[in-house]
């Protein structure tokens, strides 16, 4: 894996510069690896948008990402950028990062002997997994909107009904959609698309119960990271998903969200951490 040089100041700690060069032949063959077999099964189960985003930002085959590449072509479509990062970020920085269109995602290649699971985060699930939707517009819009919404929470079970509408669209979510394949559904959740057996299990298995998405059911609705999702939620649209956010604002200033049914596991700053960029079987 290649070395990469991180920032010197302590108020960029958590940012770092991605040196392509660095990059072994090793961890390219790796990065192919799990393109290739990623790719072949997101033909029938990913979303459109999902397979339209990673070629309109220049995603390979043969070559792990160059993060100055992608955002050559990602800024001029949408105004996001994806930037390195040492490893997890606190959730009001991650937060933050998003508020600004910035997307942080780590640059280290998994080793060889980790392809179908690591406990950290690495560069295949952040970029292969979150990137190409963000040259979608209208996520792109949903996604910065939600930076913002999150980064203003003020009490626990705020944070909780972010973290639950988080986990059940970027991450795990479902979609509609009649260029779907198997009943119309097909994933575009970075978790589901860069992971082999979520994917089967989220589209193909009986055992899911596939609930269409209501801001109700979500921000009540406890999640699990040590195992596959009983429950996913479906929407219609990423238009959906940006009016949503509009609905959770409101929620918040209601005071809606002061009794978010609390949960297994609950919600504190390392499952934050975790949810955010979690570790998931490639």
């Amino acid at each position: 894996m290649g070395t990469q040089n991180s920032t010197s100041t302590a108020s960029q700690s958590f940012f770092i510069t991605q040196n392509p060069d660095a990059y072994s032949a090793e961890d390219h063959a790796v990065w192919s690896i799990l393109y290739d077999r990623r790719m072949q099964a997101l033909q029938a189960t990913g979303s459109r948008v999902f397979l339209e985003g990673a070629e309109r930002i220049g995603l390979r085959p043969d070559r792990v990402p160059d993060l100055a590449e992608v955002n050559r072509r990602l800024g001029a479509r949408t105004g996001w950028t994806a930037v390195a990062v040492s490893g997890f970020l606190p959730a009001r920085e991650f937060f933050a990062s998003l508020s600004n269109r910035r997307f942080p995602t780590t640059i280290r290649v998994r080793p060889r002997q980790q392809l179908d699971y690591l406990p950290e985060p690495d560069i295949f699930h952040d970029v292969f997994g979150h990137v190409p939707l963000h040259a979608h517009r209208v996520f792109a819009d949903f996604l910065q909107r939600f930076g913002r919404a999150a980064g203003a929470a003020t009490t626990a079970e705020q944070v909780e009904a972010m973290a639950r509408l988080f986990w059940f669209t970027v991450e795990f979510g479902l979609m509609r959609s009649r260029t779907c394949g198997k009943d119309g559904i097909c994933a575009y959740g970075s978790g589901l698309l860069s992971s082999y057996g979520e994917l089967f299990h989220s589209v193909e298995s009986a055992e899911v119960e596939r609930r269409p998405l209501r801001l109700e059911d979500v921000v009540h609705q406890p999640f699990r990271i040590d195992r596959y999702q009983p429950l996913l939620f479906v929407v219609e649209s990423f238009e959906q998903l940006y009016e949503m956010v509009g609905e959770l604002e409101n929620w918040v200033r209601a005071g809606k969200l002061d009794e978010v049914a609390g949960g297994e596991p609950g919600v504190s700053e390392d499952d934050l951490r975790s949810f955010l960029t979690p570790a998931r079987v490639a």
